[in-house]
């Protein structure tokens, strides 16, 4: 052969239909996508006692779908009580949509090289909320909510884009559990009514 490289790239005899299978997968998207969820009820909506707090989970890449790209959640902070403290890659929006109370952000210095590697700043930023406004998380920012109200919950609807998890970015790290937050607990009807009173903690 002309090329002197030839002797390495021929080498090899391994087949594999790997185009054909994307070819298949765009031809079969429309059926697959026909039979994935654009509707979903809230009692399609699963709940989670999560170390972040209590969840109901409004969009999921779990749940079937025609959502690609956003998880979405809405978040029950119970009277008086906060989050779980967290930090990931991804940016992230909340929406208030009732209640009032605070965020608590902490930026961090980050270095992605071969190694990933994130210090925290030393100053903390307090920002008050309230219902109707939203909430911007830039990435890789430490961050939890307060609810200040004693006798009401607050509940915050969160929207993340989940593209950083499918390049490889799945930099979720829990600092803090909420509260709340039981490993065993099996949410019911019941007991989720005692977390907005502010007595299932």
């Amino acid at each position: 052969m002309a090329w002197g490289e030839s002797t390495r790239w021929i080498a090899g005899g391994d087949n594999k239909a790997l185009y054909q299978a994307l070819l298949d997968d765009a031809t079969e998207a429309p059926a697959r996508n026909a039979l994935r969820k654009k509707i979903v009820r809230p009692a399609e909506m699963p709940w989670e006692m999560s170390r972040q707090g209590l969840l109901k989970h409004l969009i999921n890449e779990q749940m079937n779908t025609r959502m690609e790209t956003v998880d979405a959640y809405m978040q029950i902070i119970p009277p008086g009580s906060w989050s779980g403290k967290h930090r990931h890659l991804a940016e992230e929006c909340l929406y208030v949509v009732e209640g009032r109370g605070y965020d608590l952000h902490q930026d961090c210095d980050v270095e992605i090289t071969d190694t990933y590697f994130w210090k925290p700043q030393d100053e903390i930023k307090r920002f008050e909320w309230e219902a109707g406004d939203v909430i911007y998380i830039p990435p890789n920012t430490i961050h939890q909510h307060f609810n200040a109200d004693e006798s009401k919950p607050a509940r915050l609807i969160s929207a993340i884009n989940r593209i950083f998890k499918h390049s490889g970015l799945n930099d979720l790290e829990q600092i803090e559990d909420s509260p709340e937050y039981d490993a065993s607990v099996v949410l019911t009807t019941e007991n989720i009514r005692d977390y907005l009173r502010g007595g299932a903690r």
